[in-house]
């Protein structure tokens, strides 16, 4: 199957700012934005239907994040309400290619990424091609 690409609206997850994801000068710490790209992104799979538990232990596949580049605007601060996005770029057979965003509610953009997802036999921790079933899943647009 040759890598395709999809148009689709980005996905949008809310995200509150806590103390926890802040340092000592009360802006989000750089490593804080990977967990609320992961969090978007496991709500993207929630939203079509895709529960990365059951996948598990069902298929022995999870996702792995391959490779990652980011880029950072503006900070974000504590009690921000934040807007995460998740656009597929590119599906190949054993690895989907998104862009993410953070930006403000208001909508300053504050940090962008692109990075590649492998889909992996978890036992083994090696690539494998993405089932139809979920490759079918993977395209539908809620």
């Amino acid at each position: 199957m040759p890598p395709s690409s999809m148009a689709e609206r980005p996905f949008s997850w809310p995200i509150r700012v806590y103390w926890e994801d802040t340092d000592a000068g009360g802006v989000v710490y750089h490593a804080g934005y990977l967990r609320f790209f992961e969090r978007a992104r496991s709500e993207w799979l929630r939203a079509r239907g895709i529960d990365q538990q059951a996948l598990r232990d069902e298929s022995g596949i999870g996702f792995v994040v391959r490779d990652m580049q980011i880029g950072f605007m503006a900070p974000a601060r504590l009690d921000d309400e934040l807007e995460v996005t998740v656009t597929v770029e590119q599906l190949r057979p054993a690895s989907l290619v998104f862009s993410q965003t953070v930006q403000h509610r208001h909508g300053t953009l504050l940090v962008t990424a692109g990075l590649r997802v492998a889909c992996v036999d978890i036992a083994r921790m090696k690539a494998r091609l993405v089932p139809d079933e979920l490759m079918a899943r993977i395209r539908k647009n809620p």
